[in-house]
């Protein structure tokens, strides 16, 4: 699939705003710590996306109601859904000076149609040295789930089943989607809301 910015400036993928706190004192401390001089653009990328694949924990794997939501939190807690990790490695990332937006898929929440759907999010990272743009799912492995850091081939966490009317969207954001957004910001049940109240539509 092709994947297509939303804006062609690259300074809209560098943004802070709200949820993309980078200027936070515990963001910064992280980024101190995961990054140096020394290291590479790829090596940066690769080192904040394993980061958070890894060691912040998805909400629903680990059975938490806590719901987090601005990168700083998803940090403090070491946990969140797709939509608050995505926040956070856009926020490694961007204090880099590196790129990141925003990508989606409709996906079924569970194994069939009939238990429902959710917009599930992804980032896209502008890798100067390779002039692309990549995908990358920091959603956190497990099994039946098995996201890499890679270049030239893909290797997300789910791959779309058109049959049952799952969806891969094309676009790059440059800030995330509201309703996803919305749904944090408005449940206090991170396991309610998984079940109930993600939305499926961009």
């Amino acid at each position: 699939m092709k994947l297509i910015p939303e804006s062609s400036n690259f300074k809209d993928y560098l943004e802070e705003n709200e949820v993309i706190n980078f200027s936070h004192p515990i963001i910064k401390a992280k980024i101190n710590e995961l990054f140096n001089k020394d290291q590479s653009e790829i090596e940066k990328v690769k080192t904040a996306f394993e980061f958070v694949r890894d060691h912040i924990s998805h909400s629903w794997d680990i059975q938490s109601e806590r719901v987090t939501v601005i990168a700083s939190d998803v940090l403090k807690y070491r946990e969140g859904i797709c939509y608050a990790k995505s926040n956070l490695l856009a926020s490694l990332l961007r204090a880099e000076g590196i790129p990141t937006g925003f990508c989606y898929q409709r996906l079924m929440i569970f194994d069939t149609p009939e238990k429902g759907y959710s917009l599930h999010t992804l980032n896209g990272i502008y890798l100067k040295s390779h002039n692309r743009w990549v995908r990358l799912d920091a959603r956190g492995n497990k099994p039946g789930v098995h996201a890499e850091f890679s270049i030239e081939v893909e290797k997300l966490a789910f791959t779309i089943n058109e049959e049952f009317d799952e969806k891969d969207y094309p676009i790059i954001y440059t800030e995330p989607n509201r309703k996803t957004i919305a749904a944090l910001e408005e449940n206090s049940n991170a396991l309610e809301m998984y079940k109930y109240d993600l939305p499926d539509f961009l």
